[in-house]
């Protein structure tokens, strides 16, 4: 499914709720454009027109508003769109692509998180997908009652907690989630970095390029620069 002609980098962040993604992949995006690195930001579920559409419509209103392997078939709906439109043009661009969240959200989410099997989940990841995965992804981990206290910070002093919906949700689910990125990650060690999210910004900043660096090091040496 993915062009043969790959000539950026994707990196995917992903983590519960208040693990500071969004924070992240900014900072991470300027210390690849200072490194002389195309980069583009993105985020799921969006990402491109019909996706966008998709979002508002799962991350907005009653906890209960959908069964949740319709939930997972809007995640690869809009996933789908989002590949086509934005992550795979881009990477034939060479642009380096990092995306607040991709498909290990569907599968902690609505596969660990609300039971959807997780066979089926790989299933509908061979069909919207194929083979292509990401080149690194940058797992932020955070004790749940700390993520959703950030969470309700954030939302109390922004427009976003119109997108509350998962947050809302009860905390066994939010410790399903975090027990569902760690055990994907810990399935695939060469793809996957768990980042301690803890602490400031900027010592989260710094582990998280600590990984990357070690990840993409030829990369970032034939870019001109290895970290500073």
């Amino acid at each position: 499914m993915m062009a043969k002609t790959q000539a950026g980098r994707f990196i995917t962040l992903e983590g519960g709720e208040g693990a500071g993604k969004s924070t992240q992949i900014a900072g991470l995006a300027k210390r690849l454009e200072d490194a002389g690195i195309g980069v583009i930001t993105t985020r799921e579920p969006g990402g491109a027109p019909g996706a966008d559409t998709i979002r508002s419509i799962l991350v907005s209103g009653d906890t209960d508003r959908w069964d949740p392997m319709s939930e997972a078939l809007l995640n690869f709906a809009a996933r789908r769109e989002h590949l086509i439109r934005t992550i795979w043009p881009a990477l034939e661009r060479g642009h380096w692509v990092l995306s607040d969240r991709f498909a290990d959200s569907t599968m902690a989410y609505q596969g660990y998180g609300h039971g959807v099997d997780r066979d089926l989940i790989s299933a509908l990841y061979r069909a919207a997908v194929g083979d292509f995965h990401p080149d690194l992804t940058l797992m932020l981990d955070l004790p749940v009652a700390e993520g959703l206290r950030r969470a309700n910070e954030r939302n109390g002093a922004s427009a976003a907690a119109a997108e509350d919906r998962y947050e809302r949700m009860d905390i066994e689910f939010h410790e399903r989630l975090r027990a569902g990125f760690l055990a994907i990650a810990a399935a695939e060690p060469d793809r996957c970095a768990v980042i301690d999210a803890g602490g400031a910004a900027d010592e989260v900043a710094a582990r998280i390029w600590s990984a990357v660096e070690s990840k993409f090091a030829a990369d970032l040496a034939a870019a001109g620069r290895v970290g500073d």
